[in-house]
């Protein structure tokens, strides 16, 4: 599976996303992370480099992901952090998500004691598409990042582990 994270100036935020992926790097999910450059400072670009991510010009993006080594692509927030299980729920959802001989999509569920309110999640979920994350279908995530990256929300199925978003 291909990591896609896009990012801006916040080389905390990519950090903390990161140190999430790496048991997944570790067990084999995760074969890559490819990090879409929307205006990151040096520090990011740094953050990225020392972490082994491959770092994508915007522009380049839709390309990229059409590239990724993975035939799965997990799309992300910097800042997210994924909670423990979650390499186990993306591994039965990869090995079950095509039962029916087509790919379905998948988001994480959210950390119910993230300290926010219903409403605040709410309108946090309108405004940032990739706010649970996705895992789907190289295919879909490429029709999904079209120009300029994801704007709606695409139907999904949820998983059981959680996510705690930035």
């Amino acid at each position: 599976m291909s990591v896609v994270i896009d990012c801006r100036e916040d080389a905390v935020a990519l950090t903390a996303t990161l140190a999430t992926l790496v048991p997944g790097a570790v067990e084999g999910l995760v074969r890559e992370v490819l990090v879409v450059d929307r205006g990151t400072d040096a520090a990011t670009r740094k953050v990225a480099d020392h972490a082994g991510c491959r770092v994508v010009a915007e522009l380049e993006a839709a390309q990229a992901v059409a590239n990724a080594k993975g035939d799965w692509v997990m799309l992300i927030e910097p800042g997210a952090r994924l909670s423990a299980g979650w390499i186990e729920a993306v591994a039965e959802h990869l090995a079950d998500g095509s039962s029916d001989g087509a790919p379905k999509a998948a988001r994480f569920s959210r950390v119910p004691s993230d300290g926010r309110g219903f409403l605040r999640r709410l309108l946090q979920r309108g405004q940032r598409p990739l706010v649970d994350g996705l895992v789907a279908p190289k295919a879909q995530a490429v029709e999904l990042y079209g120009k300029g990256g994801i704007a709606r929300r695409p139907a999904a199925r949820r998983l059981t582990a959680t996510i705690r978003p930035r």
